[in-house]
């Protein structure tokens, strides 16, 4: 929504800037409540929706994910929310996968067998090593990683800025091998992917949403990138 204020001296009205609509894409699974009181919280105007043409409109567009990505890309096409996904993605418009949600950005995953995921990213999703206890269910630092093509698709300084070293909390038994697009780690029995990112898109292993502070402030990162300027003085 947007707020219209008088102003007495110059006597028109000055149009404020507009909350960014973020649709969080409803295909039956995800925490999708404590998601939307999130986004909001960061500043943008959240809604759980299956609307295709909401998805479509939207300034930005969330996946959220938890449990089997097995059973999350099932649910997808039962609730006929990938075609709606896909495009999303294609649109460059700013787009965020949460835990699962962003596991299914990728190639695939090894779980249950194996399942085909988005494939926007060209890596597989692997189960954590034996040397340690899994899940991992616990808060953990993620520190940003350094790297030329970070640096360049600029997702890095923006999702992350003033949050490098932050404690956020995970939930999970599986994550994305190494790839060029990982742009932040965790240390669990050795460097464990938890942010990605390239050009509009990017994703979190953890959970933002469960993070305190620091995660709405990631969350604000994300909602700046879909904010459109639409500050408009009307006389």
């Amino acid at each position: 929504s947007r707020r219209v204020i008088r102003n007495p001296v110059h006597e028109r009205d000055v149009v404020t800037e507009k909350c960014p609509i973020v649709a969080i894409v409803d295909y039956g699974i995800g925490n999708l409540r404590s998601a939307q009181k999130a986004y909001e919280r960061a500043g943008a105007d959240a809604r759980i929706t299956r609307d295709s043409h909401l998805i479509e409109s939207a300034d930005g567009v969330v996946l959220p994910g938890v449990g089997a990505m097995a059973r999350c890309m099932e649910s997808l096409d039962t609730f006929d929310m990938r075609g709606p996904t896909l495009d999303a993605i294609a649109s460059g418009r700013p787009f965020m996968g949460i835990c699962v949600g962003m596991q299914m950005l990728h190639r695939g995953s090894d779980e249950h067998g194996g399942v085909e995921g988005l494939s926007f990213f060209d890596a597989v999703v692997r189960e954590l090593p034996d040397t340690v206890k899994k899940p991992q269910m616990q808060w953990n630092i993620v520190r940003t990683v350094d790297r030329p093509s970070a640096e360049m698709n600029g997702s890095r300084a923006r999702l992350l800025s003033g949050v490098d070293g932050h404690w956020f909390y995970f939930v999970h038994s599986f994550a994305p091998e190494e790839h060029v697009d990982v742009l932040g780690t965790c240390d669990y029995g050795g460097p464990v992917a938890a942010v990605v990112g390239r050009g509009n898109v990017c994703g979190t292993q953890f959970h933002p949403e469960k993070s305190g502070t620091s995660g709405i402030a990631l969350l604000s990162n994300f909602v700046d990138m879909c904010r459109v300027d639409v500050s408009v003085v009307s006389g």
